[in-house]
């Protein structure tokens, strides 16, 4: 004796007329076959490690600190920094901030403060 409920609790064909037969939401597979070259950032920020920079973000502060680590976002890791602040008739004040991290996102420019040396344009295109 079987009700028309348990009639359909143990059908073998249950999930195959659509999908797949392994559950989940999809078939999402990966391809290895072909791999994307891996990007390199445009700054190499390893040869300012330790030493101060100079961060200028996007609504206007500006920071100098000791770099102390980053990440491919460009999120920055500064140590004894120091917000400088102008008012209207141009004077700069600082104020100790301490420990930070800045988000890559909001950068505008970043510079060591004992100077910087000239690179090519890595977006200039030769003509062949």
């Amino acid at each position: 004796m079987s009700s028309e409920r348990g009639a359909f609790r143990g059908r073998a064909d249950r999930g195959t007329t659509r999908g797949s037969t392994r559950g989940g939401r999809g078939t999402h597979q990966t391809t290895t076959t072909a791999e994307r070259p891996k990007k390199e950032n445009i700054l190499d920020l390893s040869k300012y490690m330790d030493k101060r920079i100079n961060v200028k973000f996007s609504g206007g502060r500006e920071v100098i600190g000791t770099l102390k680590g980053y990440d491919q976002l460009m999120n920055l890791v500064l140590d004894e920094v120091r917000e400088a602040m102008s008012d209207d008739q141009g004077t700069v004040r600082h104020r100790k901030l301490g420990l930070i991290v800045a988000r890559g996102t909001l950068l505008v420019v970043i510079s060591p403060v004992d100077g910087s040396e000239e690179i090519a344009n890595p977006f200039l295109q030769e003509d062949e």
